[in-house]
């Protein structure tokens, strides 16, 4: 059975910086691609990164240069790190694995001040 949970959201001041955890169960992480998506009050959801299973990352446009993703397919987990936060970064962030309908609950970020 596949399970994620994200954590490491929070409050921050525009500027700021957050990194989000996202730790997978289940076997063969290292095997498959993990993504970010997030979703503003009364918008889409919409994917923020991207990272493969060797290693290729890919970003949105409105977060390239400020927010990183990463894996530790010994820990199985993946990172969002992002930094210079604003406000309009703000939303629920959800974690989600290839290769099938896999879905976190959910992380919420708000970037205020």
């Amino acid at each position: 059975q596949v399970q994620l949970v994200e954590s490491g959201g929070g409050l921050v001041q525009p500027g700021g910086s957050l990194r989000l955890s996202c730790a997978v169960s289940g076997s063969m992480f290292s095997f498959y691609g993990m993504g970010w998506h997030r979703q503003a009050p009364g918008k889409q959801r919409d994917l923020v990164a991207t990272i493969t299973s060797t290693g290729t990352t890919n970003y949105a446009d409105s977060v390239k240069g400020r927010f990183t993703i990463s894996r530790d397919n010994v820990k199985k987990t993946v990172y969002l790190q992002m930094n210079s936060l604003k406000p309009e970064d703000t939303g629920v962030y959800y974690c989600k694995r290839d290769g099938g309908n896999y879905w976190g609950q959910g992380t919420q970020v708000t970037v205020s001040s």
